[in-house]
């Protein structure tokens, strides 16, 4: 006989507080950003992260980067030191003397706070805190069966209110999906609008145009006004450089729009080892950090203290057949060492999130998205964009694999908290009140905690098999299935002011006016 035969058993439902389904589980962890209570991880030494830092200088100083189509960025460049040289017409390619990018980014905030439009929902970027946003980008939907469809702006607006009712996220993100029923060059605006309508939480605008980031800060002017935004970030543009090793006139102006209004900015070199970084990860370190520095380096030149996030998305590759393999070892590791990079800049952090090639919400999904979401919680960043709903290497969305991902982060919360040494926490009274041989349900310690003491699952099945197989054999899918439905019926929109709400369609309108259908 086991040693539990004698102890009582007694049923979670009966041993753990009533949830309500919009909250979540343990609602002691319910706060507005991660304020993390355990220490980042140091992969490499000093004299190895000087290494990889040296070789970022000398990739600036001997290779250089190439700008395009945008002269006033040279410009702004030559003038502060950087040697030009044209390429053609429309590229010139620009080196910098050792150190001087880093100097220019000396001058961006260490941390800063994006505001929401509702104050408790303002997150801070940088330090010790963590933000987590969904995924970004993705133009499908992966649905329960495996079939993938066109996104469409209903599905970016589901996904937004799915966001705003968690608690485990912070940020109401970006392009959750790309909704494409509505023209390429007017998308933007409801996009936009929907974030503002449907969440209370910060957000981040278009950057696919330098016009469409001017309507996206025009629409933030028209919740948050121009006064306040002079000193206060209220939106941030997601910017990619074109690697290896180029920025491109598109973004570089939307950096600029950004920066010329004080908001926030990340610096994303998308980097697949082997096709447009080298093979080894220090070595797509070294570019990485050379890429994201120059982004951040110019919103210096263009607003000293403008808000800026250095930022890595680094990548393994099938070296077979050139797809991308997320979640592997190789690029957590990067992600340590970013960490690490960056708390030596003394600049907040993007990288790493819920990474997966799989094409369902399956084993391989939540395997892939741990390894990377492990590495974004150790390593120290503090904006985790792509923390829920990430398949088929970026290019689904899936609603079950959102709610699966939404519980994964609610663990982090609590792993992310670390522990607390207190008399209370040891916990001896518990032993003294029954002595040796004696359980401990019953127990003042037990009772004072036991609501808070542990994380609860929104979505596991602790069932015993026969309870289980009555109720349907219902599977994680089923499960984040019925879960993320029953939170769009539960959802309701946060206020908006109604006169707020009326100018940002009138300005959408107008601006919709003004431009002919573009679907490409």
């Amino acid at each position: 006989m086991s040693d539990s035969a004698h102890k009582p058993r007694r049923s979670r439902a009966n041993r753990r507080p009533a949830r309500s389904a919009a909250s979540g589980q343990n609602p002691s962890l319910e706060v507005p950003y991660i304020t993390r209570g355990i220490r980042t991880y140091d992969l490499l030494d000093d004299a190895s992260l000087e290494r990889i830092e040296a070789a970022a200088d000398e990739i600036l100083a001997t290779i250089g980067i190439e700008f395009r189509e945008d002269p006033q960025t040279v410009e702004l460049f030559r003038k502060a030191g950087g040697t030009v040289t044209p390429v053609s017409e429309e590229a010139w390619n620009i080196k910098f003397a050792p150190g001087m990018i880093r100097g220019l980014c000396a001058t961006a905030p260490e941390t800063f706070v994006q505001h929401a439009r509702n104050p408790a929902n303002s997150v801070q970027i940088g330090g010790d805190a963590m933000v987590f946003a969904p995924s970004y980008g993705s133009p499908f939907i992966m649905d329960h069966a495996g079939v993938r469809r066109y996104a469409t702006l209903d599905d970016f607006e589901k996904l937004t209110k799915l966001a705003q009712a968690s608690p485990w996220l912070h940020h109401s993100g970006g392009t959750t999906c790309e909704p494409t029923d509505i023209p390429v060059n007017k998308r933007h605006l409801d996009m936009v609008y929907a974030h503002i309508r449907y969440s209370d939480r910060p957000f981040l605008g278009s950057i696919t145009a330098p016009e469409r980031a001017r309507d996206s800060i025009a629409m933030a002017e028209l919740v948050f006004g121009a006064d306040f935004m002079e000193d206060n970030c209220v939106i941030m543009g997601n910017f990619n450089s074109t690697s290896p090793l180029v920025w491109d006139g598109v973004t570089t102006k939307g950096i600029t729009a950004y920066a010329e209004r004080n908001q926030g900015s990340i610096h994303l070199p998308f980097l697949l080892g082997g096709a447009v970084s080298p093979v080894t990860m220090v070595g797509a370190i070294a570019q990485s950090l050379a890429e994201s520095m120059v982004g951040v380096a110019l919103t210096q030149l263009v607003r000293p203290g403008a808000p800026a996030i250095l930022a890595t998305f680094l990548s393994s590759l099938d070296l077979r057949s050139g797809s991308p393999t997320f979640g592997t070892p190789e690029p957590a590791l990067g992600s340590l060492v970013m960490g690490q990079l960056a708390r030596r800049l003394k600049l907040p952090l993007r990288c790493s999130g819920n990474f997966s090639t799989s094409k369902m919400a399956d084993a391989q999904a939540m395997t892939q998205g741990m390894f990377s979401m492990k590495a974004a919680v150790q390593c120290g960043t503090n904006f985790v964009l792509h923390s829920a709903g990430f398949l088929d290497g970026l290019l689904s969305m899936s609603y079950e694999k959102f709610m699966m991902d939404l519980d994964l982060c609610a663990a982090l919360h609590a792993y992310a908290r670390g522990l607390e040494v207190t008399d209370e926490t040891l916990g001896i009274d518990a032993l003294r009140e029954g002595g040796p041989g004696q359980h401990m349900f019953g127990a003042q310690h037990t009772l004072r905690h036991y609501e808070t003491a542990y994380w609860d699952s929104a979505l596991d099945d602790y069932q015993p098999w026969e309870t289980w197989a009555e109720q349907g054999s219902k599977d994680s899918i089923m499960r984040a299935k019925a879960r993320w439905e029953s939170q769009l019926a539960a959802y309701e929109a946060p206020a908006l002011d109604e006169a707020v709400d009326a100018a940002l369609r009138a300005f959408m309108a107008k601006r919709k006016a003004e431009m002919e259908d573009a679907w490409h």
